[in-house]
């Protein structure tokens, strides 16, 4: 790789990866002398880095999910291969990738040099706009999850932050009518606590929605909880959280490369964490093979 430009989000990880902004400069400097770091905290300002980068270069994103997620329109458009160095609070891309687990300093090396390989995004249409995601596509009870998780406490990261937000959101427990087809066949309608299309195998923050999905399949995963009350919510959070939910008879799960939910009253969605806001026609669409990411050995 002869040329790489590495894009800081100093917000990532509640400001950690700021805080390692000199550091990365000064490995950028000694040990990657063909990359160039920038650290903006302006998305539009990224896009544009991307979208004027040279045909080859290799895009490296130093930050979590909600970066990989701002990112991606001009990283799908543009056909950049794309490296990660692991520093937000979810990181769910980086443990379906194999790189969670990597020292920043491991990571970045790998993200600049190592070879890129094609994997699968996703698509949602709310209306007339269009979301890639990387991770997931939640709507319902995640998504306000989701919502309170940005909304929590800085000090709280990982998972801890998202376990709080579920626990305050089961104290506002909410179901909605959803009438789910995939490929055009009706699959499920009624009363539901949330429906989900997965790519990668957690969500959360290391949550196993979907331990068998895998981001280069061609297909998302997709997750339905029925009607689950408050007690028997907080009896399935546990199972969750082990990925044990699967056999519960309330919970299914099916494989579709296009969702299409319609809900009563409008179900709040949100892509990689990140909410969108609410809406009562909700389009979901697999992107096959449609960027080019670094993997460690660990990838799922």
């Amino acid at each position: 790789m002869t040329s790489a430009l590495v894009l800081l989000n100093p917000f990532a990880g509640g400001g950690r990866a700021a805080k390692l902004e000199e550091a990365i400069r000064t490995r950028i400097r000694t040990d990657h002398p063909g990359a160039r770091l920038v650290a903006t905290a302006h998305t539009e300002e990224a896009l544009s880095l991307i979208e004027e980068s040279e045909e080859h270069a290799r895009i490296v994103l130093v930050g979590g999910d909600g970066t990989v997620n701002r990112m991606l329109p001009a990283l799908v458009r543009r056909e950049r291969s794309v490296g990660l160095v692991p520093l937000g609070t979810g990181n769910d891309v980086a443990r379906a990738i194999g790189v969670h687990a990597m020292p920043w300093p491991d990571a970045l090396a790998h993200a600049i040099s190592a070879p890129a390989v094609a994997i699968d995004a996703g698509v949602v249409t709310l209306g007339d706009r269009e979301v890639p995601f990387l991770s997931s596509c939640t709507c319902g009870f995640d998504s306000s999850v989701a919502l309170r998780a940005l909304r929590g406490p800085r000090w709280l990261r990982g998972r801890s932050r998202y376990v709080l937000a579920t626990l305050r959101e089961l104290v506002a427990l909410r179901h909605w009518s959803l009438v789910v087809h995939c490929e055009g066949q009706a699959l499920r309608a009624g009363a539901a606590l949330f429906a989900s299309a997965l790519n990668t195998p957690t969500f959360g923050s290391g949550i196993p929605a979907q331990p068998a999905a895998r981001i280069d399949d061609g297909q998302l995963d997709l997750l339905i909880a029925g009607r689950v009350e408050r007690l028997g919510a907080m009896a399935l959070l546990p199972r969750l959280l082990r990925g044990r939910h699967l056999d519960d008879a309330r919970v299914h799960s099916q494989r579709a490369t296009a969702i299409e939910i319609d809900a009563a009253p409008d179900v709040p969605v949100a892509v990689d964490g990140e909410y969108l806001g609410c809406a009562a026609h909700v389009l979901i669409d697999v992107l096959p093979a449609s960027l080019h990411i670094v993997r460690g050995h660990g990838a799922a």
